[in-house]
């Protein structure tokens, strides 16, 4: 075999594992169950905005 072909077979497999694990990570994600929006009084606080005042004396 010739160096490309065996690029090519370690390409692929490698392949082939990312996407068995990806897919076992989504499966795996999705077990934990429907997701839940966060409380509305979580989500919209105020935002505080401090400004330093100098004076010059």
């Amino acid at each position: 075999m010739n160096s490309s072909k065996v690029v090519a077979i370690i390409t692929g497999v490698f392949s082939i594992i990312l996407a068995i694990a990806y897919l076992l990570l989504v499966q795996i994600i999705d077990f934990r169950g429907e997701m839940k929006p966060a409380p509305i009084s979580e989500a919209e606080q105020p935002v505080s905005i401090v400004t330093p005042f100098y004076t010059n004396s």
